[in-house]
């Protein structure tokens, strides 16, 4: 994989998207109690996906639900692959090779990633508790280069949708 910037350098990264200027966001899409902004990337020639929403249950919990796992898989609809490849010193943090199913109606076809996945219970408001106390505001980030001959209106609307559907997924999950 080549020199891989470390941990800290990566999560530095995240909440550095985290405290961006608000004012670069943009709305992609909005569905009750979650949102998805967007903003040209500065790393590449995408966007970065921001989402934010309300999940009700404990913290905890919550994040055992989505850090790469064995909870993971069986409720995430978009993967249908996931293996760890290589972890950090830091906990939480580590590198994932993940495959997704196909989307809007496979006009963009099942892809294969190479992740950084960087989860903490709570870290500068990237997982925050609400005045209740089994409920969690999440935000999460995403940039992903599709690349190819896809209409960037295609990729919008996947990546909102998708991280639309990563909520109602797993709210759904800790509902059993």
């Amino acid at each position: 994989m080549g020199d891989l910037p470390n941990a800290s350098q990566l999560a530095n990264t995240l909440v550095g998207y985290h405290n961006a200027n608000g004012d670069d966001w943009r709305v992609a899409k909005n569905m009750k109690d979650v949102t998805v902004w967007r903003k040209p990337s500065e790393e590449f020639s995408g966007f970065l996906y921001k989402v934010q929403g309300i999940v009700k249950d404990i913290p905890t919990r919550i994040i055992d639900y989505i850090r790469p796992g064995p909870y993971r898989l069986n409720w995430d609809s978009l993967m249908t692959s996931m293996d760890i490849v290589k972890t950090f010193d830091e906990p939480g943090c580590c590198m994932l090779r993940y495959t997704t199913a196909g989307q809007l109606w496979n006009i963009i076809a099942p892809r294969e990633f190479v992740d950084f996945s960087y989860t903490t219970d709570y870290q500068n408001g990237l997982l925050s508790c609400e005045g209740a106390p089994a409920h969690g505001l999440l935000t999460g980030y995403i940039q992903t280069d599709l690349r190819g001959m896809l209409p960037q209106s295609a990729v919008d609307s996947a990546m909102a949708s998708g991280l639309i559907n990563f909520f109602v997924d797993l709210r759904r999950a800790l509902i059993v």
